[in-house]
């Protein structure tokens, strides 16, 4: 691991912006990485204080990055990379790229064996197995982003039990950084302490929820949630509204982060000045022995309303 785990966190070379929307420095923070050898009792609890756990160096960081280079290099027809670089490196195009062919490429990535056996390396199977105390369940559905540098596009706040709700609500979600993404290039965010605060908005819900249908009480996109099921696109405001800060960290390759599905987290945009663009894979894992939510048993599709 090239940082050290008691290390403090350098002040990002940026701004941290989202949706147009600068994080006050007063309202930023620094995860608090977590070595993998302390042992699987000692992260747990970790997990359950602070709604989240970063695991330093969990994947062979020359697996991640030789990873990165394979999904870049099947990206290249569509325009996406800037030509002449080594695919690993990920240096965005300035212009020219066929979105429809770069949305198609995506598709078939996150459904190739190559991705499926990235998402379960047995590293990562082997700690999900013992973390989660019985046989890990990988779902089927798994999101892969890359983002460009220069352009607005960020992740609004919001909880994952909101897009899983047929299920299990002892779900973990794992985001892995593919490749470097330090906070200049907008990785995930988290609102301090916010596991709390997604359980009683969840709560709330409930209780106001009779009137749904079944199939609406599972769904994201109903009469009583915000659009799409985003708590908010205005992150600095909902650090002064819940008096928190939002947490940001300098991601390795290697490093996964494990979240609660109450935790409420976001993204901020890519300014990388070298151009590089941002690759992150989500996925969830769960007790097999727990209800699973059907609406996960498909791959991803772009536009499939989860």
């Amino acid at each position: 691991m090239s940082t050290a785990l008691n290390a403090e966190a350098r002040s990002p070379e940026v701004s941290l912006i989202a949706h147009g929307r600068t994080l006050p420095a007063e309202r930023l923070g620094w995860l608090t990485p977590t070595d993998p050898a302390i042992g699987i009792d000692a992260i747990r609890a970790r997990y359950e204080e602070h709604g989240y756990v970063w695991l330093k160096g969990l994947l062979p960081r020359d697996e991640v990055i030789d990873f990165r280079g394979w999904v870049f290099a099947r990206l290249t027809e569509t325009g996406l990379l800037e030509p002449g670089h080594d695919f690993s490196l990920g240096i965005s195009a300035a212009e020219g790229v066929d979105w429809n062919l770069a949305n198609r490429r995506l598709m078939s990535i996150v459904r190739s064996a190559a991705y499926e056996g990235f998402c379960a390396h047995p590293h990562l199977v082997r700690f999900m197995d013992a973390f989660l105390g019985g046989i890990s369940y990988l779902h089927k559905r798994k999101l892969m982003r890359y983002v460009q540098p220069g352009t607005p596009v960020a992740t609004p706040a919001h909880y994952d039990l909101v897009y899983l709700r047929g299920g299990t609500s002892r779900l973990v979600t794992a985001w892995i950084p593919v490749g470097d993404i330090p906070t200049e290039m907008g990785g995930l965010v988290y609102l301090e302490g916010s596991h709390a605060l997604g359980r009683g908005m969840e709560a709330e819900f409930r209780a106001r929820s009779g009137d749904l249908s079944p199939e609406e009480r599972i769904s994201a996109y109903n009469s009583h949630m915000a659009e799409g099921g985003w708590v908010s696109k205005d992150l600095p405001a909902m650090a002064e509204r819940f008096d928190r800060r939002w947490l940001a960290a300098d991601y390795e390759a290697g490093d996964v982060v494990l979240h609660s599905p109450y935790m409420i987290h976001a993204s901020t945009t890519n300014q990388d000045r070298a151009r590089r663009l941002r690759l992150s894979t989500d996925i969830r894992y769960q007790n097999v022995d727990d209800e699973i939510d059907a609406r996960w048993s498909n791959h991803w599709s772009l536009g499939d309303m989860l």
